[in-house]
């Protein structure tokens, strides 16, 4: 999940398993477009463009916010698939579920006008998270979070969106939360099946899903099991890692700088190649130098494991 501190410079079936086509660290060919924030100015897609290519990036954060004029719009559309560069999502930071009076009503505004841009610019999804019934933070936890009735105003809220502007190129995507729908690869399904929308689709960020030390010491099975059952409806996914404090005998997670913490990349990068040019996107870090660390990194397990990068 995007976050707005540290914001860099910006001008967008049936279950696969990914486990059963997971590559041998012998194959060769097998990619992983990988992608991040910007810290780069650029003024139009030529500019963008070269700054992606420098950093070695094949895929990208949408470049243009809702509400830039069309041509634009199909300019950059048209430089991206020129250059065989994948514009991964369109970020719709919002609360749809907010209890704060108007609030939800403009998060849904802004993730219609999210999707409206991903399909026009052609990227694979517009991601939000679903929401949060806590007043003071938008994405925080709350008692009624992960209830029946909540799950029932998700679904509504999330088939308004699709149904507003009825996607041919792009889907609309849940990232899920520790204390939000959806919070495991179970309600996810659940979701799939519920909102029962054919451009309605997964954005899989495994650090938001580890929530136990039970699944932070074996994230590789979780990892496993998320690629078997959500496969195919997977359109993005995310990358940064975590940590478990072990001076403090109530469990705490923390998200720390991809490379420091015990997400098993190998797992991750290998059922990744499995699936068909889903993009890797880095994030929640504050400097370029960061992510240039981040990206060495996820280049040299994926060279140990087969994967080019």
């Amino acid at each position: 999940m995007a976050r707005s501190s540290g914001i860099p410079v910006t001008g967008a079936g049936k279950v696969h398993s990914a486990s059963a086509t997971a590559l041998d660290p012998s194959r060769s060919g097998a990619r992983i477009r990988l992608g991040g924030p910007l810290f780069t100015p650029y003024d139009d897609p030529g500019e963008w463009i070269s700054i992606l290519k420098e950093l070695g990036y094949r895929a990208a954060y949408c470049p243009v916010e809702p509400g830039t004029d069309e041509k634009i719009i199909r300019d950059y559309s048209i430089a991206a698939e020129k250059n065989d560069v994948v514009i991964a999502e369109v970020g719709a930071w919002s609360n749809p579920l907010s209890p704060v009076p108007g609030e939800a009503e403009e998060a849904i505004k802004k993730c219609i006008s999210g999707l409206q841009l991903a399909d026009l610019i052609g990227a694979r999804c517009c991601v939000n998270i679903s929401g949060s019934k806590n007043e003071k933070y938008w994405a925080g936890p709350h008692e009624d979070n992960l209830t029946g009735e909540t799950f029932d105003q998700v679904v509504q809220v999330t088939r308004k969106i699709i149904d507003a502007v009825q996607p041919s190129r792009t889907f609309f995507a849940l990232e899920a939360m520790p204390w939000s729908f959806p919070d495991s690869v179970e309600t996810y399904l659940q979701l799939l099946k519920a909102i029962d929308r054919k451009q309605f689709g997964v954005h899989l960020d495994p650090v938001n899903m580890i929530t136990s030390p039970r699944d932070y010491f074996n994230n590789g099975a979780l990892i496993r099991e998320m690629f078997t059952k959500l496969g195919s409806h997977i359109r993005s996914c995310h990358a940064k890692d975590i940590t478990l404090r072990e001076d403090n005998y109530i469990p705490q997670l923390e998200e720390v700088r991809l490379g420091m913490g015990k997400l098993d990349y190998r797992v991750f990068l290998q059922e990744l190649a499995g699936l068909k040019d889903v993009p890797l996107m880095m994030e929640h870090l504050n400097t370029a130098e960061d992510y240039m660390q981040a990206a060495s990194h996820i280049r040299t397990i994926g060279r140990s494991v087969g994967v080019s990068i």
